[in-house]
């Protein structure tokens, strides 16, 4: 029997807690809450730079809540927003932490990108990579 009365709600949210804890493992940070919004702001900031196309194409394989956390506040007629520097997009993602400053941002990030990676068909994150400059490739 499911915990909630509705298998696909439990495995969506068993899904989502998994995609965080991989990240929290990743990073070392033994705080879901904080991974959680890494994931979220990462998530972002890749989102934006996709043309839409690209964007849904990488929505489509991400689970149920993570999908979600991914379009939540998407504005497509704003985007793509091209970021063609390792520090812009570094910036972008550490302005989700305010006044928490994520230490080693790079790790951080790459932290995230494995997770996708390990999730994520390899033809969808070759995609994605190819939309990013070279520099920011190095966070891939």
């Amino acid at each position: 029997m499911s915990a909630l009365g509705l298998k696909i709600i439990d495995t969506a949210v068993h899904d989502a807690n998994a995609w965080i804890n991989e990240v929290d493992a990743r990073t070392d940070w033994d705080d879901k809450r904080r991974s959680y919004r890494l994931l979220r702001q990462v998530l972002h900031v890749i989102r934006d730079h996709l043309n839409v196309d690209e964007a849904a194409q990488l929505g489509a394989q991400l689970p149920t809540l993570i999908r979600g956390i991914y379009y939540e506040g998407w504005n497509p007629s704003s985007t793509p927003v091209v970021e063609r520097t390792t520090a812009g997009f570094v910036d972008r993602v550490q302005a989700g932490f305010d006044n928490d400053p994520m230490g080693d941002a790079d790790h951080a990030i790459a932290a995230v990108i494995d997770v996708l990676d390990a999730h994520v068909s390899r033809g969808e994150m070759d995609d994605v990579k190819s939309t990013f400059t070279n520099k920011i490739r190095r966070l891939f």
